[in-house]
Protein backbone atom coordinates (compact mmCIF):
# COMPACT_ATOMS: atom_id res chain seq x y z
CA UNK A 1 0.00 0.00 0.00
CA UNK A 2 1.53 3.60 -0.75
CA UNK A 3 0.80 6.10 1.87
CA UNK A 4 1.23 9.91 0.54
CA UNK A 5 0.12 13.07 2.45
CA UNK A 6 -0.08 15.79 -0.71
CA UNK A 7 -3.27 18.03 0.27
CA UNK A 8 -2.89 21.26 1.29
CA UNK A 9 -0.99 20.98 5.07
CA UNK A 10 -2.05 24.07 6.91
CA UNK A 11 -6.10 24.02 6.06
CA UNK A 12 -6.60 26.61 8.62
CA UNK A 13 -4.26 29.42 7.49
CA UNK A 14 -4.37 28.51 3.55
CA UNK A 15 -2.48 30.71 1.08
CA UNK A 16 -3.58 29.52 -2.62
CA UNK A 17 0.22 29.35 -4.67
CA UNK A 18 2.17 26.39 -2.98
CA UNK A 19 4.25 23.53 -4.27
CA UNK A 20 4.15 19.80 -2.10
CA UNK A 21 7.20 18.88 -0.87
CA UNK A 22 6.09 15.45 0.69
CA UNK A 23 6.89 12.58 -1.17
CA UNK A 24 10.22 10.63 -1.95
CA UNK A 25 13.84 12.08 -0.39
CA UNK A 26 16.75 10.65 -0.42
CA UNK A 27 17.68 9.78 3.60
CA UNK A 28 20.33 7.96 5.36
CA UNK A 29 21.56 7.52 9.17
CA UNK A 30 24.50 9.10 10.42
CA UNK A 31 25.35 7.54 14.00
CA UNK A 32 28.81 8.70 13.95
CA UNK A 33 27.27 11.85 13.68
CA UNK A 34 29.91 12.41 10.62
CA UNK A 35 27.46 13.64 8.23
CA UNK A 36 29.10 17.32 8.45
CA UNK A 37 32.19 16.27 8.11
CA UNK A 38 31.17 13.82 4.29
CA UNK A 39 29.62 17.48 2.67
CA UNK A 40 26.13 16.50 3.34
CA UNK A 41 24.96 20.08 3.79
CA UNK A 42 25.77 21.05 0.57
CA UNK A 43 23.50 19.35 -1.05
CA UNK A 44 26.17 17.35 -3.15
CA UNK A 45 26.35 14.45 -1.70
CA UNK A 46 23.54 11.46 -2.54
CA UNK A 47 22.65 9.36 0.48
CA UNK A 48 21.79 5.99 0.28
CA UNK A 49 18.76 5.40 0.92
CA UNK A 50 14.80 6.62 0.20
CA UNK A 51 12.06 8.18 2.14
CA UNK A 52 8.42 8.70 2.27
CA UNK A 53 7.90 11.88 3.68
CA UNK A 54 6.37 12.86 6.14
CA UNK A 55 6.61 9.49 7.76
CA UNK A 56 9.26 8.43 10.00
CA UNK A 57 11.87 5.64 9.25
CA UNK A 58 10.43 3.63 12.25
CA UNK A 59 6.83 2.81 10.27
CA UNK A 60 5.89 1.03 7.42
CA UNK A 61 4.56 4.29 5.51
CA UNK A 62 7.79 5.33 5.36
CA UNK A 63 8.98 2.76 3.36
CA UNK A 64 11.92 1.60 5.98
CA UNK A 65 10.68 0.12 8.90
CA UNK A 66 13.25 0.15 11.15
CA UNK A 67 13.03 0.48 14.75
CA UNK A 68 16.15 0.26 16.17
CA UNK A 69 17.38 3.87 17.43
CA UNK A 70 19.10 6.84 15.03
CA UNK A 71 19.64 9.52 16.72
CA UNK A 72 21.09 11.62 13.82
CA UNK A 73 19.08 10.90 10.48
CA UNK A 74 19.42 12.68 6.78
CA UNK A 75 17.54 13.93 4.10
CA UNK A 76 17.92 15.34 0.62
CA UNK A 77 15.79 15.87 -2.47
CA UNK A 78 15.50 18.34 -5.37
CA UNK A 79 12.63 20.76 -6.28
CA UNK A 80 12.18 23.50 -8.56
CA UNK A 81 10.83 26.92 -7.23
CA UNK A 82 7.24 28.06 -9.01
CA UNK A 83 7.82 31.53 -7.68
CA UNK A 84 6.45 34.06 -10.11
CA UNK A 85 6.65 37.81 -10.80
CA UNK A 86 8.86 39.15 -7.65
CA UNK A 87 7.28 36.49 -5.73
CA UNK A 88 8.83 34.88 -2.51
CA UNK A 89 9.13 31.16 -1.78
CA UNK A 90 8.48 30.17 2.34
CA UNK A 91 10.20 26.66 2.90
CA UNK A 92 7.40 25.52 5.56
CA UNK A 93 7.54 22.76 8.33
CA UNK A 94 4.49 21.14 10.35
CA UNK A 95 6.35 19.14 12.49
CA UNK A 96 10.22 17.45 13.07
CA UNK A 97 11.28 15.94 15.63
CA UNK A 98 13.86 17.19 17.27
CA UNK A 99 16.73 19.36 16.43
CA UNK A 100 16.19 20.37 12.88
CA UNK A 101 18.80 21.94 10.45
CA UNK A 102 17.78 22.60 6.82
CA UNK A 103 20.27 24.08 4.20
CA UNK A 104 19.00 24.82 0.40
CA UNK A 105 22.20 25.05 -2.29
CA UNK A 106 24.40 24.54 0.61
CA UNK A 107 23.24 27.81 2.33
CA UNK A 108 21.97 27.29 6.09
CA UNK A 109 18.18 28.73 5.95
CA UNK A 110 16.97 27.73 9.66
CA UNK A 111 17.30 25.64 12.66
CA UNK A 112 14.27 24.58 14.78
CA UNK A 113 14.23 22.76 18.33
CA UNK A 114 10.78 20.73 19.35
CA UNK A 115 8.54 18.34 18.11
CA UNK A 116 5.52 19.66 17.71
CA UNK A 117 5.56 23.18 16.66
CA UNK A 118 5.74 24.55 13.02
CA UNK A 119 8.19 26.77 11.13
CA UNK A 120 9.39 28.44 8.03
CA UNK A 121 12.02 30.57 6.20
CA UNK A 122 11.99 32.70 3.71
CA UNK A 123 14.45 31.31 1.10
CA UNK A 124 14.39 33.05 -2.06
CA UNK A 125 17.64 34.85 -1.77
CA UNK A 126 19.23 31.18 -1.64
CA UNK A 127 17.04 29.93 -4.80
CA UNK A 128 18.66 29.46 -8.31
CA UNK A 129 16.88 28.66 -11.66
CA UNK A 130 16.25 25.06 -12.29
CA UNK A 131 17.19 22.59 -10.00
CA UNK A 132 17.14 23.06 -5.98
CA UNK A 133 18.47 21.09 -3.72
CA UNK A 134 16.91 21.04 0.13
CA UNK A 135 19.01 19.39 2.92
CA UNK A 136 17.86 18.42 6.54
CA UNK A 137 19.22 17.02 9.03
CA UNK A 138 17.29 15.94 12.59
CA UNK A 139 18.32 14.86 15.79
CA UNK A 140 16.43 12.94 18.33
CA UNK A 141 18.17 12.26 21.48
CA UNK A 142 16.36 9.08 22.97
CA UNK A 143 16.36 11.29 26.54
CA UNK A 144 13.58 11.67 29.26
CA UNK A 145 14.97 15.20 29.49
CA UNK A 146 12.96 16.35 26.86
CA UNK A 147 9.44 16.53 25.68
CA UNK A 148 8.70 12.82 24.18
CA UNK A 149 4.95 12.31 24.93
CA UNK A 150 4.30 8.64 24.43
CA UNK A 151 7.29 8.18 22.37
CA UNK A 152 9.90 5.26 24.56
CA UNK A 153 13.39 6.60 24.78
CA UNK A 154 14.74 3.64 25.54
CA UNK A 155 14.46 2.05 21.85
CA UNK A 156 11.74 -1.02 23.43
CA UNK A 157 7.87 -0.63 24.05
CA UNK A 158 7.31 -0.49 27.44
CA UNK A 159 4.47 0.11 29.98
CA UNK A 160 2.00 2.85 28.21
CA UNK A 161 5.16 3.59 25.78
CA UNK A 162 5.67 3.01 22.12
CA UNK A 163 8.31 3.42 19.40
CA UNK A 164 9.45 6.64 18.95
CA UNK A 165 9.33 8.98 15.57
CA UNK A 166 12.29 10.71 14.57
CA UNK A 167 12.66 13.17 11.70
CA UNK A 168 9.96 14.96 10.02
CA UNK A 169 6.83 13.45 10.42
CA UNK A 170 4.41 16.38 9.22
CA UNK A 171 4.32 17.68 6.02
CA UNK A 172 7.14 19.88 4.52
CA UNK A 173 6.08 22.64 1.54
CA UNK A 174 6.91 26.02 -0.01
CA UNK A 175 4.10 28.92 -0.55
CA UNK A 176 4.53 32.34 -2.29
CA UNK A 177 3.47 35.83 -1.41
CA UNK A 178 4.73 39.20 -2.16
CA UNK A 179 7.44 41.48 -0.46
CA UNK A 180 5.51 40.55 2.55
CA UNK A 181 3.31 37.95 4.51
CA UNK A 182 1.49 37.41 7.36
CA UNK A 183 3.91 35.23 10.08
CA UNK A 184 1.43 35.19 12.85
CA UNK A 185 -1.94 35.90 13.49
CA UNK A 186 -4.66 35.09 16.04
CA UNK A 187 -8.59 35.29 16.11
CA UNK A 188 -10.20 35.76 19.02
CA UNK A 189 -14.48 35.73 18.95
CA UNK A 190 -16.31 37.35 21.87
CA UNK A 191 -20.02 35.58 21.84
CA UNK A 192 -21.02 38.76 24.81
CA UNK A 193 -20.05 41.44 22.36
CA UNK A 194 -20.56 39.43 18.75
CA UNK A 195 -17.14 40.15 17.84
CA UNK A 196 -13.68 38.80 17.13
CA UNK A 197 -10.21 40.61 16.90
CA UNK A 198 -6.93 39.39 17.51
CA UNK A 199 -2.86 40.25 16.37
CA UNK A 200 -1.33 40.16 12.96
CA UNK A 201 2.25 40.49 12.59
CA UNK A 202 3.94 40.37 8.79
CA UNK A 203 7.25 38.83 8.42
CA UNK A 204 8.86 42.48 7.26
CA UNK A 205 6.69 44.84 8.37
CA UNK A 206 6.72 46.05 4.42
CA UNK A 207 2.96 45.48 4.08
CA UNK A 208 0.78 49.12 4.99
CA UNK A 209 -2.84 47.74 5.02
CA UNK A 210 -4.66 45.15 5.48
CA UNK A 211 -8.47 43.84 4.66
CA UNK A 212 -10.36 41.54 6.45
CA UNK A 213 -13.47 40.04 4.74
CA UNK A 214 -16.08 38.26 6.73
CA UNK A 215 -18.06 35.56 5.17
CA UNK A 216 -20.95 33.53 6.93
CA UNK A 217 -23.02 30.66 5.08
CA UNK A 218 -21.49 31.64 1.27
CA UNK A 219 -22.55 35.21 1.95
CA UNK A 220 -20.19 38.44 2.96
CA UNK A 221 -21.19 39.90 5.98
CA UNK A 222 -18.18 42.25 6.58
CA UNK A 223 -14.75 43.59 4.87
CA UNK A 224 -12.91 46.10 7.10
CA UNK A 225 -9.64 48.14 5.72
CA UNK A 226 -6.77 48.46 8.44
CA UNK A 227 -4.13 50.81 8.37
CA UNK A 228 -0.62 48.49 9.62
CA UNK A 229 1.46 49.78 12.81
CA UNK A 230 4.92 47.97 11.19
CA UNK A 231 4.99 44.61 12.13
CA UNK A 232 2.33 44.04 14.65
CA UNK A 233 -1.24 45.28 14.47
CA UNK A 234 -3.97 44.46 16.83
CA UNK A 235 -7.48 44.79 15.43
CA UNK A 236 -10.92 44.27 16.13
CA UNK A 237 -14.10 42.99 13.82
CA UNK A 238 -17.34 44.09 15.32
CA UNK A 239 -20.46 42.02 13.88
CA UNK A 240 -23.88 43.20 13.28
CA UNK A 241 -26.01 40.47 15.53
CA UNK A 242 -27.44 37.73 12.52
CA UNK A 243 -30.42 36.62 15.12
CA UNK A 244 -31.31 38.53 18.04
CA UNK A 245 -33.44 36.28 19.13
CA UNK A 246 -32.02 32.57 19.37
CA UNK A 247 -28.45 33.18 17.95
CA UNK A 248 -28.29 30.35 15.87
CA UNK A 249 -24.86 31.42 14.44
CA UNK A 250 -22.88 30.46 17.34
CA UNK A 251 -20.83 26.99 16.95
CA UNK A 252 -22.00 24.31 19.05
CA UNK A 253 -21.24 20.87 18.74
CA UNK A 254 -24.35 19.91 17.20
CA UNK A 255 -24.49 22.58 15.16
CA UNK A 256 -21.01 23.80 14.34
CA UNK A 257 -21.61 27.44 12.29
CA UNK A 258 -18.41 28.60 10.87
CA UNK A 259 -17.32 32.26 9.85
CA UNK A 260 -14.95 32.14 6.58
CA UNK A 261 -12.08 35.23 7.10
CA UNK A 262 -9.59 36.32 4.45
CA UNK A 263 -6.78 38.63 4.95
CA UNK A 264 -5.57 40.72 2.71
CA UNK A 265 -2.53 43.00 2.95
CA UNK A 266 -1.35 46.06 1.19
CA UNK A 267 1.68 47.51 0.34
CA UNK A 268 1.12 51.19 -1.29
CA UNK A 269 -1.90 49.98 -3.11
CA UNK A 270 -0.77 46.35 -4.25
CA UNK A 271 -1.88 43.12 -3.24
CA UNK A 272 1.34 41.36 -1.24
CA UNK A 273 -0.74 38.16 0.43
CA UNK A 274 -3.74 36.60 0.87
CA UNK A 275 -4.51 34.25 3.31
CA UNK A 276 -7.86 32.37 4.77
CA UNK A 277 -9.21 31.22 7.85
CA UNK A 278 -12.08 30.31 9.59
CA UNK A 279 -13.47 30.50 13.18
CA UNK A 280 -16.49 29.33 15.06
CA UNK A 281 -18.17 32.20 17.71
CA UNK A 282 -18.46 30.23 20.68
CA UNK A 283 -16.93 30.76 24.40
CA UNK A 284 -15.80 28.66 26.98
CA UNK A 285 -16.40 29.80 30.94
CA UNK A 286 -17.02 28.88 34.43
CA UNK A 287 -20.09 30.72 35.84
CA UNK A 288 -20.78 31.74 39.02
CA UNK A 289 -22.13 28.69 40.07
CA UNK A 290 -19.14 26.90 39.61
CA UNK A 291 -20.44 25.59 35.92
CA UNK A 292 -18.47 24.81 33.19
CA UNK A 293 -20.09 26.62 30.25
CA UNK A 294 -20.35 26.41 26.26
CA UNK A 295 -21.38 29.97 24.86
CA UNK A 296 -22.86 30.94 28.68
CA UNK A 297 -24.95 27.57 28.77
CA UNK A 298 -23.67 24.15 30.96
CA UNK A 299 -21.68 22.17 29.33
CA UNK A 300 -21.29 18.44 29.71
CA UNK A 301 -18.14 16.91 28.68
CA UNK A 302 -18.07 13.76 26.91
CA UNK A 303 -14.64 13.13 25.71
CA UNK A 304 -12.86 10.13 24.58
CA UNK A 305 -9.00 9.52 24.90
CA UNK A 306 -7.22 9.70 21.91
CA UNK A 307 -3.11 8.89 21.59
CA UNK A 308 -3.16 9.67 17.85
CA UNK A 309 -1.38 6.44 16.72
CA UNK A 310 -1.54 4.09 13.93
CA UNK A 311 -0.28 0.90 13.27
CA UNK A 312 1.23 1.69 9.54
CA UNK A 313 2.78 5.57 10.27
CA UNK A 314 3.01 5.87 14.09
CA UNK A 315 1.75 9.85 15.10
CA UNK A 316 1.89 10.63 11.53
CA UNK A 317 -1.65 9.94 10.43
CA UNK A 318 -1.85 7.82 7.11
CA UNK A 319 -4.46 10.77 5.65
CA UNK A 320 -6.15 13.62 6.50
CA UNK A 321 -9.14 11.17 6.07
CA UNK A 322 -8.30 9.08 8.80
CA UNK A 323 -8.39 11.74 11.12
CA UNK A 324 -12.05 12.67 9.67
CA UNK A 325 -12.67 9.09 10.49
CA UNK A 326 -11.50 8.93 13.70
CA UNK A 327 -13.42 12.13 14.62
CA UNK A 328 -16.81 10.64 12.55
CA UNK A 329 -16.33 7.38 14.47
CA UNK A 330 -15.94 8.87 18.04
CA UNK A 331 -19.23 10.70 17.71
CA UNK A 332 -21.11 7.18 16.75
CA UNK A 333 -19.58 5.80 20.29
CA UNK A 334 -21.64 8.80 21.74
CA UNK A 335 -18.34 11.28 22.44
CA UNK A 336 -19.20 14.77 21.53
CA UNK A 337 -14.82 15.68 22.43
CA UNK A 338 -11.88 13.94 23.30
CA UNK A 339 -8.65 14.97 25.00
CA UNK A 340 -5.95 14.38 22.16
CA UNK A 341 -3.41 12.79 24.32
CA UNK A 342 0.01 13.36 24.59
CA UNK A 343 0.18 14.71 21.43
CA UNK A 344 -0.41 18.28 19.23
CA UNK A 345 -2.12 16.97 15.97
CA UNK A 346 -1.76 17.30 12.48
CA UNK A 347 -3.60 20.31 11.57
CA UNK A 348 -6.66 18.27 9.94
CA UNK A 349 -7.97 16.93 13.09
CA UNK A 350 -8.93 20.57 14.57
CA UNK A 351 -9.68 21.36 11.23
CA UNK A 352 -12.21 19.00 11.05
CA UNK A 353 -13.63 18.74 14.68
CA UNK A 354 -14.19 22.50 13.75
CA UNK A 355 -16.07 21.44 10.88
CA UNK A 356 -18.16 18.55 12.56
CA UNK A 357 -18.63 19.74 15.99
CA UNK A 358 -16.22 18.08 17.97
CA UNK A 359 -14.53 19.34 21.71
CA UNK A 360 -11.06 19.11 21.80
CA UNK A 361 -8.45 19.47 24.62
CA UNK A 362 -4.90 20.04 23.40
CA UNK A 363 -2.19 18.52 25.61
CA UNK A 364 1.77 19.33 26.08
CA UNK A 365 3.26 15.96 25.54
CA UNK A 366 5.39 15.25 28.33
CA UNK A 367 9.56 14.90 29.19
CA UNK A 368 9.81 12.88 32.43
CA UNK A 369 13.03 14.16 34.40
CA UNK A 370 12.88 17.51 36.22
CA UNK A 371 15.73 19.58 35.60
CA UNK A 372 16.63 23.08 33.67
CA UNK A 373 16.68 21.49 30.42
CA UNK A 374 13.16 20.06 31.01
CA UNK A 375 11.94 23.60 32.23
CA UNK A 376 13.32 25.39 29.51
CA UNK A 377 12.47 23.03 26.65
CA UNK A 378 8.47 22.50 27.89
CA UNK A 379 7.78 26.29 28.60
CA UNK A 380 9.64 26.73 24.66
CA UNK A 381 7.70 23.89 23.22
CA UNK A 382 4.54 24.53 24.68
CA UNK A 383 4.46 28.72 23.93
CA UNK A 384 4.69 27.29 19.99
CA UNK A 385 1.64 24.75 20.47
CA UNK A 386 -0.79 27.03 22.37
CA UNK A 387 0.21 30.03 20.19
CA UNK A 388 -1.13 27.85 16.88
CA UNK A 389 -4.02 25.52 19.12
CA UNK A 390 -5.75 28.88 20.03
CA UNK A 391 -6.59 29.28 16.62
CA UNK A 392 -9.03 26.72 16.50
CA UNK A 393 -12.54 26.65 17.18
CA UNK A 394 -12.84 23.49 18.76
CA UNK A 395 -9.66 23.62 21.44
CA UNK A 396 -11.36 24.42 24.83
CA UNK A 397 -9.19 23.29 27.66
CA UNK A 398 -5.21 22.85 27.72
CA UNK A 399 -2.95 20.32 29.54
CA UNK A 400 0.58 21.43 30.20
CA UNK A 401 1.18 18.36 32.69
CA UNK A 402 -0.43 14.92 33.00
CA UNK A 403 -0.51 12.70 36.17
CA UNK A 404 3.06 14.89 37.43
CA UNK A 405 5.17 13.34 34.46
CA UNK A 406 8.23 15.31 34.74
CA UNK A 407 7.33 16.34 37.86
CA UNK A 408 7.02 13.59 39.51
CA UNK A 409 7.71 14.85 43.30
CA UNK A 410 5.26 17.87 42.78
CA UNK A 411 3.11 16.78 45.80
CA UNK A 412 5.68 18.07 48.33
CA UNK A 413 8.44 19.75 45.89
CA UNK A 414 8.12 23.35 46.06
CA UNK A 415 9.85 24.17 42.85
CA UNK A 416 8.05 21.60 40.55
CA UNK A 417 4.63 23.41 41.96
CA UNK A 418 5.91 26.79 41.00
CA UNK A 419 6.49 25.10 37.92
CA UNK A 420 3.13 23.95 37.40
CA UNK A 421 1.67 27.18 38.41
CA UNK A 422 4.14 28.96 35.66
CA UNK A 423 2.93 26.88 33.03
CA UNK A 424 -0.93 27.97 34.13
CA UNK A 425 -0.26 31.57 34.10
CA UNK A 426 2.04 31.28 31.11
CA UNK A 427 -1.01 29.50 29.11
CA UNK A 428 -3.77 32.43 30.08
CA UNK A 429 -1.10 35.23 29.14
CA UNK A 430 -0.99 33.87 25.54
CA UNK A 431 -4.44 32.37 25.47
CA UNK A 432 -6.84 33.18 28.30
CA UNK A 433 -9.86 32.32 26.11
CA UNK A 434 -9.69 28.55 27.45
CA UNK A 435 -9.72 26.60 30.45
CA UNK A 436 -6.46 24.88 31.71
CA UNK A 437 -6.09 21.57 33.64
CA UNK A 438 -2.92 22.26 34.95
CA UNK A 439 -1.57 19.17 35.68
CA UNK A 440 -4.20 16.64 35.02
CA UNK A 441 -5.38 13.53 37.08
CA UNK A 442 -4.15 13.91 40.15
CA UNK A 443 -1.80 15.86 42.99
CA UNK A 444 -3.89 18.96 41.23
CA UNK A 445 -2.31 23.05 42.09
CA UNK A 446 -3.98 25.78 42.85
CA UNK A 447 -3.64 27.35 39.75
CA UNK A 448 -5.85 25.56 37.78
CA UNK A 449 -9.40 26.55 36.46
CA UNK A 450 -10.90 22.68 37.39
CA UNK A 451 -9.95 19.58 39.21
CA UNK A 452 -9.12 16.47 37.47
CA UNK A 453 -9.46 12.84 38.71
CA UNK A 454 -8.00 9.46 36.97
CA UNK A 455 -9.01 6.42 38.67
CA UNK A 456 -9.04 2.95 36.97
CA UNK A 457 -11.05 1.37 39.99
CA UNK A 458 -13.06 -1.92 38.38
CA UNK A 459 -15.70 -1.06 39.90
CA UNK A 460 -17.95 2.28 40.15
CA UNK A 461 -20.65 1.95 42.73
CA UNK A 462 -19.24 3.42 45.56
CA UNK A 463 -17.69 6.62 42.97
CA UNK A 464 -21.13 8.66 44.16
CA UNK A 465 -20.23 7.90 47.53
CA UNK A 466 -16.09 8.59 47.73
CA UNK A 467 -16.38 11.83 45.01
CA UNK A 468 -17.96 14.58 47.10
CA UNK A 469 -16.51 18.08 47.48
CA UNK A 470 -16.25 17.86 51.25
CA UNK A 471 -13.69 14.84 50.26
CA UNK A 472 -11.97 15.72 47.75
CA UNK A 473 -8.98 17.44 49.72
CA UNK A 474 -8.23 13.86 50.99
CA UNK A 475 -8.75 11.50 48.32
CA UNK A 476 -6.23 9.04 47.01
CA UNK A 477 -7.23 8.31 43.87
CA UNK A 478 -4.99 5.07 42.48
CA UNK A 479 -3.31 5.75 45.19
CA UNK A 480 -1.71 9.29 44.24
CA UNK A 481 -2.97 12.53 46.44
CA UNK A 482 -5.89 14.30 44.23
CA UNK A 483 -4.26 17.49 46.12
CA UNK A 484 -0.83 18.58 46.12
CA UNK A 485 0.51 19.05 49.64
CA UNK A 486 -0.42 22.93 50.60
CA UNK A 487 -3.44 23.03 47.99
CA UNK A 488 -6.92 22.85 47.84
CA UNK A 489 -9.82 21.71 45.86
CA UNK A 490 -11.84 25.34 46.90
CA UNK A 491 -15.28 24.30 45.12
CA UNK A 492 -13.14 24.37 41.57
CA UNK A 493 -15.70 21.96 39.12
CA UNK A 494 -14.66 18.48 39.27
CA UNK A 495 -14.37 16.35 35.48
CA UNK A 496 -13.21 12.51 35.46
CA UNK A 497 -10.69 12.93 32.98
CA UNK A 498 -9.35 8.84 33.08
CA UNK A 499 -11.11 6.37 33.47
CA UNK A 500 -11.70 2.93 32.37
CA UNK A 501 -9.57 1.33 29.94
CA UNK A 502 -11.09 -2.33 29.95
CA UNK A 503 -9.20 -4.63 27.45
CA UNK A 504 -10.76 -8.15 26.28
CA UNK A 505 -8.80 -11.16 27.55
CA UNK A 506 -7.75 -12.83 24.26
CA UNK A 507 -6.29 -9.54 23.35
CA UNK A 508 -4.44 -8.95 26.98
CA UNK A 509 -1.59 -11.64 26.45
CA UNK A 510 2.24 -11.73 25.30
CA UNK A 511 2.58 -8.69 26.73
CA UNK A 512 -0.31 -6.76 25.79
CA UNK A 513 -2.48 -5.10 28.81
CA UNK A 514 -5.43 -3.10 29.30
CA UNK A 515 -6.41 -1.97 32.84
CA UNK A 516 -7.59 -4.45 35.82
CA UNK A 517 -8.97 -8.00 34.78
CA UNK A 518 -9.91 -8.01 30.83
CA UNK A 519 -13.47 -8.97 29.71
CA UNK A 520 -14.18 -12.38 28.62
CA UNK A 521 -16.34 -11.18 25.92
CA UNK A 522 -18.36 -8.70 24.60
CA UNK A 523 -21.14 -8.90 26.93
CA UNK A 524 -19.05 -8.86 29.89
CA UNK A 525 -17.50 -5.84 28.10
CA UNK A 526 -20.57 -3.94 27.66
CA UNK A 527 -21.84 -4.90 31.68
CA UNK A 528 -18.73 -3.52 33.14
CA UNK A 529 -18.59 -0.50 30.28
CA UNK A 530 -22.40 -0.09 32.01
CA UNK A 531 -21.19 0.09 35.87
CA UNK A 532 -18.19 2.42 35.28
CA UNK A 533 -20.73 4.69 32.95
CA UNK A 534 -23.90 4.60 36.13
CA UNK A 535 -20.91 5.35 38.38
CA UNK A 536 -20.06 8.69 36.62
CA UNK A 537 -23.32 10.13 36.00
CA UNK A 538 -24.58 9.21 39.44
CA UNK A 539 -21.79 11.49 40.58
CA UNK A 540 -21.36 15.42 40.48
CA UNK A 541 -18.67 15.41 37.62
CA UNK A 542 -19.05 17.89 34.77
CA UNK A 543 -17.83 15.55 32.16
CA UNK A 544 -15.45 12.06 31.85
CA UNK A 545 -13.11 11.32 29.39
CA UNK A 546 -13.33 7.33 28.67
CA UNK A 547 -9.77 5.64 28.15
CA UNK A 548 -9.46 4.91 25.22
CA UNK A 549 -10.36 5.20 21.67
CA UNK A 550 -8.06 2.83 19.83
CA UNK A 551 -5.58 0.29 20.53
CA UNK A 552 -2.58 1.32 20.40
CA UNK A 553 0.38 -1.15 19.48
CA UNK A 554 1.17 -2.96 23.59
CA UNK A 555 -1.90 -0.86 24.72
CA UNK A 556 -5.36 -3.09 23.96
CA UNK A 557 -8.30 -1.04 25.84
CA UNK A 558 -9.31 0.66 23.00
CA UNK A 559 -13.26 0.93 21.58
CA UNK A 560 -11.56 0.46 18.59
CA UNK A 561 -8.57 -2.18 16.66
CA UNK A 562 -5.19 -0.11 15.62
CA UNK A 563 -7.42 -0.15 11.78
CA UNK A 564 -10.44 1.42 13.65
CA UNK A 565 -12.54 -1.81 13.60
CA UNK A 566 -15.18 -1.53 16.50
CA UNK A 567 -14.66 -4.01 18.80
CA UNK A 568 -18.29 -3.94 20.07
CA UNK A 569 -21.60 -3.19 19.32
CA UNK A 570 -21.81 0.97 18.58
CA UNK A 571 -24.96 2.08 19.39
CA UNK A 572 -24.89 -0.10 22.25
CA UNK A 573 -21.45 1.26 23.39
CA UNK A 574 -23.25 5.26 22.27
CA UNK A 575 -26.19 4.84 24.44
CA UNK A 576 -24.72 3.90 27.80
CA UNK A 577 -21.68 6.74 26.47
CA UNK A 578 -24.68 9.17 26.49
CA UNK A 579 -26.06 7.74 29.94
CA UNK A 580 -28.98 5.84 27.89
CA UNK A 581 -29.41 3.33 30.66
Amino acid sequence: MKFERMEYPRPQFRRDRWTALNGEWEFCFDDDLLGVKKGYPTGKIALDMTINVPFTYQYEASGIGDTENHECVWYRRTFRSEAEGGERALLCFNGSDYETDVWVNGQHVCRHVGAYGPFSADITDVLRRGDNVIVVRCVDPFDPTIPRGKQSWTGERFACWYIANTGIWQSVWIEYFGVDCIDKYTLTPDIDTCSFGGEITTLYGKADEMEITVSYQDKQIKKLRVTLNGKRTRYTVNLMELDFVDEVHYWWPDRPNLFYVDFKLFRAGRTVDVAHTRFGMRKISIDEQGNICLNNHKLYQRLILDQGYWAESGITPPSKESLQEDIRLSKELGFNGARKHQKFEDPYFYYYADEMGFLTWCEMPSAYNFNAEEINSITRDWQEIVSVARNFTSVICYVPLNESWGVRKILVNGAQQNFACSLYYMTKAIDGSRLVSTNDGWENVDATDFISIHDYAYDSSLFAEKYTAEKYDGLYPQGRKLMAYGNTSCGLPVLFTEFGGIAMKKEATDGNWGYGEGASDEKEFLSRYRNLMEGVYATEFQGFCYTQLTDVQQEVNGLLTPERAPKFDVKKVKDLTEGKF
